[in-house]
């Protein structure tokens, strides 16, 4: 599906969810009267509400506010947040003192050599993911 849509979809979620009419002019009159800056005409909210168009990202954070819901997931969606939570607890799982004392070693390196140990580690990594698939390991 269309990023716009999807957007459009979840912004329209969370005005029901914030007990609001999913109508463009009752979230004109609530965002006009909490954002700082130029005030967004009823096409751009109309637009927002279609699936027309996505808000910049400081309109986006007020309208997070206003819904209260996180901007990420206003945006982006909540499986967008899991997969991201997920990678962060693979960090905080998997790795130790002796892979943190490389990252450290790697960071230490002059960027021509980074770029040359990150060549080395991906070419080993698309190794063991072609022997996983074929059983090896």
């Amino acid at each position: 599906m269309d990023n716009k849509l999807e957007f459009a979809r979840r912004l329209r979620e969370a005005m029901l969810a914030a007990g609001l009419d999913s109508r463009p002019s009752v979230l004109l009159n609530l965002f006009n009267s909490r954002y700082w800056g130029r005030s967004v005409t009823f096409q751009a909210v109309s637009r927002w509400l279609k699936g027309e168009a996505i808000p910049a990202q400081d309109k986006l954070v007020v309208l997070a506010e206003l819904l209260r819901v996180e901007p990420s997931v206003l945006r982006f969606g909540v499986q967008a947040r899991a997969r991201l939570q997920a990678r962060e607890q693979r960090w905080e799982d998997g790795v130790g003192y002796t892979e943190r004392e490389t990252f450290e070693a790697f960071l230490n390196l002059p960027p021509s050599q980074r770029k040359l140990v990150g060549d080395i580690i991906r070419a080993f990594s698309a190794l063991a993911g072609k022997g996983a698939e074929h059983g090896k390991r």
